[in-house]
């Protein structure tokens, strides 16, 4: 499919939309499928066939909205004037979302009053308003197709403008220019670290192959590769997962500009089993690029080929670490290695490897298509564009939201989040999963980018966020993730092997009230141990809970240890 095609797809398909009055978008993510919003679809597309409004209305089945915390959600888009097409200058998605309503909590048995409803009032008992917080005060640009386009079909993501950048770059661009335009838009990676993504693609792409032994498996002809980690393992995070099930072309999209601009002709997919949703809907995502010569050789009739592979993870956490990553997709146990070299150099079977998460490759279309200016107009001076969080714990609002770098702590809790329920006060978040700190009240009016979250003792991380009321045990919550840490740990290096357990052991005789002073002093001569001498960044990282709240609520503490 060279451009040209590729336009008149996008254009077929708007018009097909456009011949619909109202679209019934239903969200199937893994939240909104557990209560049965498969079940709920099915009967929203009996509804209209038995009212006889198959002609003006359309069920389409979406991924997350994100306010999971009201799912089943069901949004029902309308066009005011009623009318066969939308205006010359208005995208479909415009058109179809000049008018909307989205029902919450809805169940198959509704589906007959809703669609009796359809172009009169809403349902008032199921509607929840759209120009609430949650959403006015979110700014999407990952997240902008998920819960409107269906992931399962092509031709929709191509009438949002999918595919554009791709073959704009193959087309009007050289590798350089690519790997430009993201060094000048400030995207940093979205998976924890924050390297600038643009500096990470340039080592990539000027690495030689050859310099490094290679042991690329037969049947491969790329020496150089490119992997989407979508190893995504933190307690409470379950941002690119949602991505993976509501938006999966996009990341294929991502995947093959990176491949591009670095000289790379092969990629991975690494997932974790437990989301299976996501994994069919990636393999049949790439099954529709192939199809469509969006993917695989002389993609767009040009002279680049792009494969990708899927690589399940059994749901080791130390695999979001990218050696231990390379080491599991290459067949072996998935243990992180020294550095350097670095994977840049010699990652995968030996070749310059680009490692970068789900987020990041879901970024780079747009800066494409937009211009980097667009992107780094976003956010703030070192910190640019938009993250995108999980929001959950003792919040009304818990789901996924975007929001722009630089917004603060206090807006994202009480604005978006609705604040804290059952008339409790706010007490403190945790960003950066097992990796991240707990920051507490007084920083609230923080902004959240990558600086500000590492002065408090926290980590933006991949995205979790978990908010605390006052009833909340911050020793127990650090017990928590070092026992998660501990149980995760590889085992490769003994700092973090039997650190971790020491830990874990102090943090239980502290609950227990057996311990004392002296263990206390321990557990912090521990995580200063474990955090310098650990071989890779679970290690490393470990310790960051305790130490916060260890430096935030010490009272805790030593409410509970005896003298000694």
């Amino acid at each position: 499919m060279n451009l040209e095609e590729l336009n008149a797809t996008a254009t077929n398909e708007r018009l097909a939309q456009a011949k619909k009055n109202h679209h019934l978008h239903v969200c199937v993510g893994t939240a909104c499928q557990a209560l049965n919003s498969e079940q709920i679809a099915k009967a929203l597309q009996t509804a209209l066939r038995q009212q006889g409004r198959n002609g003006e209305a359309e069920v389409k089945c979406v991924g997350c909205p994100g306010l999971c915390s009201l799912g089943p959600l069901v949004e029902v888009a309308s066009r005011v004037n009623g009318g066969p097409t939308q205006p010359a200058n208005e995208s479909p998605a415009d058109a179809n979302h000049r008018t909307a309503v989205l029902y919450q909590f809805v169940k198959p048995e509704d589906a007959e009053e809703i669609i009796a409803h359809l172009g009169g009032e809403p349902v008032k008992r199921l509607e929840t308003p759209l120009d609430q917080p949650f959403f006015t005060r979110q700014t999407k640009v990952v997240l902008e197709n998920c819960g409107k386009v269906d992931p399962e079909r092509i031709e929709d993501y191509i009438a949002v403008g999918g595919y554009q950048a791709l073959l704009k770059v193959l087309t009007e661009m050289t590798p350089q220019q690519v790997i430009d335009e993201i060094t000048r838009s400030g995207l940093r990676g979205r998976g924890g670290a924050g390297f600038p993504t643009g500096l990470k693609w340039g080592t990539v792409a000027k690495a030689d192959p050859n310099r490094y032994p290679t042991n690329v498996p037969e049947g491969i002809q790329s020496r150089k590769f490119v992997i989407c980690n979508g190893d995504e393992g933190d307690p409470g995070a379950f941002m690119d997962r949602s991505v993976m099930e509501g938006d999966p072309h996009r990341i294929l999209e991502g995947m093959a500009i990176a491949a591009y601009a670095v000289g790379a002709n092969h990629g991975f997919i690494y997932v974790r089993a437990e989301y299976p949703l996501a994994v069919k809907r990636l393999r049949t995502a790439i099954r529709q690029a192939q199809r469509a010569g969006l993917l695989g050789n002389a993609i767009g009739g040009t002279a680049f080929s792009f494969n990708v592979e899927i690589r399940l993870g059994a749901g080791a956490f130390v695999c979001g670490e990218e050696t231990a990553l390379m080491a599991s997709i290459e067949g072996g146990r998935g243990t992180p290695r020294p550095r350097p070299p670095f994977p840049a150099e010699s990652g995968l079977w030996g070749c310059p490897t680009l490692i970068n998460n789900v987020e990041t490759l879901a970024n780079v279309p747009p800066i494409i298509l937009k211009g980097a200016e667009w992107f780094a107009g976003i956010g703030t001076e070192k910190s640019k564009g938009t993250k995108v969080f999980a929001l959950t714990g003792q919040v009304k609002n818990t789901g996924l939201i975007e929001v722009p770098m630089g917004i603060s702590l206090r807006e994202i809790v009480f604005d978006i989040g609705g604040g804290i329920p059952d008339g409790k006060e706010f007490k403190a978040v945790q960003t950066g999963g097992p990796s991240g700190g707990c920051i507490p009240a007084q920083f609230l009016d923080m902004p959240v980018d990558y600086e500000s979250l590492a002065k408090v003792g926290s980590i933006m991380g991949s995205g979790g966020m978990i908010v605390m009321d006052d009833s909340t045990d911050m020793i127990e919550v650090a017990r928590f993730f070092m026992e998660f840490c501990m149980d995760e740990s590889c085992g490769k290096c003994i700092p973090c092997r039997v650190g971790t357990v020491q830990m874990h052991r102090i943090l239980t005789k502290i609950q227990e009230g057996k311990a004392t002073t002296r263990d206390l002093q321990i557990l912090e001569g521990l995580c200063d141990l474990v955090k310098h001498t650990s071989l890779c960044g679970l290690g490393q990282s470990a310790p960051n809970p305790v130490i916060s709240t260890l430096r935030y609520f010490r009272d805790e503490y030593l409410s509970k240890v005896k003298p000694g």
